[in-house]
């Protein structure tokens, strides 16, 4: 079966914290009618620093939609490589063995694919398929795994590598003074994580099976209005209730295989913000600490969207991962609103090499 090897994330170097942003809040909407009820969402989400792709009195001006995404372009071009080049060695593989990049985005958008220039500039082959997943949102995390594994089935012995590119904060939208929004201001982090899932060998979790659901009659809940200023993102106040629904349809997918979702070894589960954690360790039956991983990158980076899964399993495997055979779940939630499941087993394999980073990696990726 496919593996899931240690993935390899990097975070930008410009930061602002909880106190600089409820400070920001105050200074530039101390008008709203509304200021109480968002500094208390703000900071009720317990992100205690995010980051960011420019300083911070950069990415409060709005140059233009075009602009932005420009600078999407050129960030994403200077972070990948050294990224990808982790994942490469986490994964004990060369880009050459590589025969497919699903890459995922919300953040930003260019045609042709950044799969493109990747297999262009880093080594891959030109028969690599390209499989880009732009409108998923947070869930686009949880969507690679599980197409990646989907491939891996297709084509046994083939390796995929996934990349996560998001850069929330070029989403900034200071005209958008919706609640939803300014909470949105508060919450998201930028970040490039990558993964290989590999046909064969490696360590890490064995995919065993995937599943995707859809909360019927929410598909306007979490959404990008597309304007001259870029994306605007429009969050409905009832999103966190929604784990009320989506536990059951863990509980689900994992009996199609036998399991029982509330009592995995361990849960990588998508950190929209803290109540999601809270709703979902309760109507699964699970300890909250059993969700500590995606916890920390909550607190640490904030919602980083679609590698949130990413760095948290990337926890996992800083702790030690988990005893060979242990059961868990990976879980991202997006718009739609939709669930991608993904289960699957620890498993450990000693390299069969030392791996070295390859050349297009011009610097480390920071954890």
């Amino acid at each position: 079966m496919p593996i899931l090897c240690r993935p390899a994330v990097a975070v930008p170097e410009y930061t602002v914290s909880l106190d600089e942003t409820l400070a920001l809040a105050r200074e530039l909407h101390a008008e709203h009618e509304h200021l109480p009820l968002v500094l208390r969402l703000i900071k009720n989400t317990r992100v205690t620093r995010r980051h960011l792709v420019q300083p911070i009195e950069d990415t409060l001006r709005h140059p233009g939609f075009e602009a932005r995404n420009l600078v999407y372009v050129r960030e994403a071009r200077a972070r990948i490589p050294a990224v990808v080049a982790q994942a490469l060695v986490n994964a004990d593989i060369t880009a050459d063995r590589i025969d497919a990049i699903i890459y995922v985005s919300c953040t930003g958008f260019t045609m042709p694919s950044p799969t493109a220039w990747m297999i262009n500039e880093l080594g891959f082959r030109n028969d690599t398929r390209q499989l880009p997943i732009a409108q998923l949102g947070c869930a686009a995390g949880g969507a690679a795994i599980n197409r990646a594994h989907d491939f891996c089935l297709a084509y046994p012995g083939a390796h995929v590598l996934i990349v996560a590119c998001e850069f929330c904060s070029l989403c900034y939208q200071p005209a958008d003074l919706s609640v939803g929004n300014l909470l949105s201001n508060g919450l998201f982090g930028d970040a490039v994580a990558a993964a290989v899932v590999r046909g064969d060998g490696g360590t890490g979790i064995r995919l065993t099976g995937n599943g995707s659901r859809l909360v019927l009659g929410t598909e306007d809940w979490i959404s990008y209005a597309v304007k001259a200023t870029g994306f605007h993102f429009c969050l409905d106040k009832r999103v966190p209730g929604t784990m009320e629904q989506l536990a059951p349809e863990l509980r689900a997918v994992a009996a199609e295989y036998g399991w029982n979702a509330a009592a995995m070894d361990f849960y990588i589960i998508h950190a929209g913000g803290p109540r999601i954690l809270d709703d979902l360790s309760h109507f699964l039956g699970v300890h909250p600490d059993m969700f500590r991983y995606s916890r920390a990158t909550l607190t640490d980076y904030g919602n980083i969207a679609s590698a949130v899964v990413l760095d948290a399993l990337r926890r996992l495997f800083e702790a030690g991962g988990v005893r060979d055979g242990a059961h868990g779940i990976v879980a991202g939630f997006g718009p739609g609103i939709t669930a991608e499941i993904t289960l699957g087993s620890w498993v450990t394999q000693a390299p069969s090499r030392v791996a070295e980073v390859p050349d297009f990696a011009v610097k480390e990726a920071v954890p």
